[in-house]
């Protein structure tokens, strides 16, 4: 058990934009969300979102996530950072409209990669922020790079390290599907919602996880199983669940029960477990 009960919430591009369609954002799904968190109540609270339709198209068109290369990139970085201002401010907004005291941070602003991982971590505003209560909102980000220039930083790693530097009880992970499967269900009919896994066994099936059908430059649903690997493994439990259905995430942040799968550091041999149905 983690000590500082503190929840990453990370709430998929797929969930809050329509990714089919540039610079789209889905609305109803993030006034419904912003609800659900405010009747959850929650106690500490980090959010971070992803790009979806807003960030990812622009940073594939200049090729951002590979570094920098030639000066008409600079317009690139700076059009991405835009976009994801632009989303995040739609979030906030709503947040703020239902009585949450949401905070806008840049990751650009704090975090530095280096090879397109976090180097340089600079807290004291997030930890501040933390304390007084505030809930802060980050967000996939055009950042600066030690040896590339520049790159992409995605959600997923932004909060699986938060999980880790706030010694965070728990991460929900907001997709389109209901959680983990044996294949992408998008894909195949028989596919198997996976309900509970522990780490050793994620890193036998990361192989096996079908990626995303539109644009993602962070890796899609691989990306996000890779990167929740090291909080896991600290004693970080994970959840993923499906934050197009109503309810999903309230019940998570209450702790109650849902659809989902649930990662936790081990177990021993006992193997994951499929849904039956």
């Amino acid at each position: 058990m983690r000590s500082s009960n503190l929840t990453i919430l990370k709430l998929g591009g797929s969930v809050i934009t329509f990714k089919d369609k540039a610079l789209t954002p889905n609305m109803p799904a993030i006034e419904r969300l912003a609800k659900e968190i405010s009747e959850a109540k929650p106690y500490r609270l980090i959010i971070v979102h992803g790009g979806g339709s807003f960030g990812h198209p622009i940073a594939a068109e200049y090729g951002i996530a590979g570094g920098f290369k030639e000066p008409i990139q600079m317009i690139g970085f700076s059009k991405t950072h835009n976009a994801m201002i632009s989303l995040n401010t739609l979030i906030v907004k709503a947040l703020l409209e239902n009585g949450l005291p949401a905070f806008s941070l840049a990751p650009s602003s704090f975090i530095v990669t280096r090879g397109g991982r976090v180097y340089s971590f600079y807290r004291d505003a997030l930890e501040n922020a933390i304390k007084l209560g505030f809930i802060p909102v980050l967000y996939g980000d055009a950042v600066f790079d030690y040896d590339v220039g520049f790159t992409i930083l995605s959600g997923d790693q932004i909060a699986s390290r938060l999980a880790i530097e706030f010694n965070a009880e728990r991460i929900i992970v907001g997709v389109d599907v209901d959680g983990l499967y044996t294949a992408d269900p998008k894909m195949n009919r028989d596919a198997q919602l996976i309900t509970e896994i522990d780490v050793d066994d994620l890193k036998n099936l990361v192989g096996r996880v079908g990626g995303s059908t539109y644009i993602d430059v962070t890796g899609g649903m691989m990306g996000k199983i890779s990167e929740l690997m090291a909080p896991v493994s600290m004693g970080v439990e994970a959840l993923i669940i499906n934050a197009l259905k109503p309810n999903n995430v309230y019940r998570a942040l209450k702790g109650e029960e849902v659809i989902g799968t649930r990662i936790v550091k081990g177990w021993g041999k006992r193997g994951f477990r499929q849904d039956s149905e």
